[in-house]
């Protein structure tokens, strides 16, 4: 983790971007996710399907797949 300047403590969360560059979108996943009182399976398959063009292309469509069956495995019991 990068360590935090003077400057950073009066920046919000979501204008010090750690990593790359695939979240740097209008409106961030997270808020969003927060917004709409989604749940870790929800929250995740948000996350993936917002940033597969940037940063991990199919396999990130893949691992929303894979939260979306676990979801429906959840919602089926």
């Amino acid at each position: 983790m990068s360590k935090q300047t003077a400057e950073d403590r009066w920046l919000g969360v979501n204008e010090q971007q750690i990593g790359g560059e695939h979240y740097l979108t209008e409106i961030q996943p997270w808020d969003f996710i927060l917004a709409n009182n989604l749940s870790f399976l929800e929250g995740n398959i948000i996350k993936y399907i917002c940033r597969y063009r940037n940063k991990g292309g199919v396999q990130d469509l893949y691992k929303a797949d894979h939260y979306l069956k676990k979801l429906i495995e959840t919602e089926e019991k």
